[in-house]
């Protein structure tokens, strides 16, 4: 925005703070905000805070991301006349992925808030599908938003700040699996650990790191005691957080992701952007991240089983390390480069002229990504890969799965002869993805 001409100006938790905005050539401030709880007094503090700066600068257009920020960012900005009010929707976070009691009665709450905050806002971009489904599922958008809304794909990747590099890969250098994230359960860090513990024996050349920060204050963060053990048993390294996460992406073969639910996941695109493959989960903001069998594989929430099976495949074959890693890079440059949605977000506010249409094809106007690449050339990639993996399994296991196979097909035959003689009664769902992947591990 500045290269067009205009002035910006950041409000920035002080907790969030990093040393790169000085970079960024804008002004900034810092301001107090409580990440965790619903205290009312600490949220109207904050408030007042973005009232009186926004009296200050009197904005153009205020634009804000991550729930409070959206919530009373917008509330604020109405309050104080700012003409354009834009909210960026970057994941559903702690409240919407568990059924505490905690979670669901702070989950009410946090919709209504949202409901309120997004009333107020005139522009309204979601990172994936799947929340914007659920915003509308849980009426905190209704018919009348409709029109305010803007998909993104995530926020976007810098691929000069990322630049692609070779992995490390045998027999030069040991097959290495990295994870990035906060060490909160639904990260999928319990997982990682669980899955490193299986492999560990068979393969001890492996390694497995994670990157990211320990806070014992934030809900649920992963236990003290645990992670020590953890760290005792020596099957993952753990790091720490850490400036700059460059170095450790160069240095790693695979990386996994195996969070429960993201908006879309920045590391994974950083990743992508490095020329990584990607193990993540089926779920929402990180199963639009990558295309199963071309650019990684996507494995069930919550298992440590399927995740240990995907990350097997790159060890008994390391030359998909490189070839999938390629296809991470390629999609990376397509679909996330951030020029491409930084065009769409400016678009949106006004702050440019939009492109000219392209002529409309047969594909979803926001494809998954197994949509996106049902192209012949990638479903010949991803049958390639698929035979090359078939032709490299021992003999025992591809007996294993095809007596899986077998039995899978019988029970859908004689579900099928149950559903004929009793018609009225509902029929059996099909296996989920979760479950065929599980079938197939």
């Amino acid at each position: 925005m500045t290269d067009l001409g205009h002035q910006v100006h950041a409000l920035i938790p002080e907790y969030d703070f990093l040393p790169e905005v000085e970079e960024l050539g804008i002004s900034w401030d810092l301001i107090e905000l409580s990440r965790t709880g619903m205290d009312p007094r600490s949220d109207w503090k904050y408030y007042r805070q973005l009232r009186q700066f926004m009296a200050e600068w009197k904005p153009d257009i205020v634009y804000s991301y991550s729930i409070k920020p959206v919530i009373y960012g917008s509330l604020a900005a109405r309050a104080s006349g700012v003409p354009m009010i834009a909210a960026m929707i970057t994941g559903m976070g702690y409240l919407f992925t568990g059924e505490t009691i905690k979670q669901r009665v702070l989950r009410q709450v946090a919709s209504s808030l949202y409901r309120r905050g997004l009333a107020a806002a005139d522009r309204i971009f979601f990172q994936n599908p799947d929340d914007l489904a659920l915003f509308r599922e849980q009426g905190i958008i209704g018919p009348e938003d409709e029109a305010k809304i803007t998909r993104t794909n995530g926020s976007g990747i810098n691929l000069e700040r990322f630049p692609s590099s070779p992995p490390p890969m045998p027999p030069d250098e040991p097959v290495t699996f990295l994870m990035i994230a906060r060490l909160l359960q639904d990260k999928g860090v319990r997982e990682f650990v669980r899955a490193a513990e299986m492999l560990r024996s068979d393969y001890p050349k492996a390694q497995f790191v994670v990157v990211g920060p320990h806070d014992p204050l934030l809900p649920h963060a992963l236990p003290a005691d645990e992670l020590e053990q953890w760290k005792v048993n020596g099957a993952v390294s753990f790091v720490g957080g850490v400036k700059d996460v460059r170095p450790f992406l160069k240095e790693c073969s695979v990386y996994v992701l195996p969070s429960y639910r993201e908006g879309t996941p920045r590391s994974v695109l950083e990743a992508m952007a490095t020329g990584r493959p990607v193990i993540t989960t089926d779920t929402p903001g990180c199963r639009e991240t990558v295309v199963d069998w071309v650019n990684g594989f996507l494995v069930p929430v919550k298992s440590a089983e399927g995740l240990a099976a995907r990350m097997k495949i790159f060890l008994r074959q390391p030359d998909l390390i490189d070839v999938m890693g390629r296809n991470s890079l390629g999609l990376a440059g397509d679909k996330y480069d951030v020029r491409l949605v930084n065009r769409i977000i400016l678009e949106a506010l006004g702050l440019v002229e939009p492109l000219p249409e392209e002529p409309e094809t047969s594909q979803p106007e926001w494809p998954h990504p197994q949509e996106t690449a049902q192209s012949a050339s990638t479903r010949k990639t991803r049958e390639q890969l698929q035979q090359k993996h078939l032709q490299k399994q021992p003999q025992k296991e591809l007996d294993q799965q095809t007596q899986k196979r077998q039995e899978q097909r019988q029970n859908q035959v004689q579900t099928a002869k149950q559903s004929q003689k009793q018609p009225n009664e509902q029929k059996q769902k099909p296996a989920t993805r979760d479950e065929r992947i599980e079938a197939t591990a």
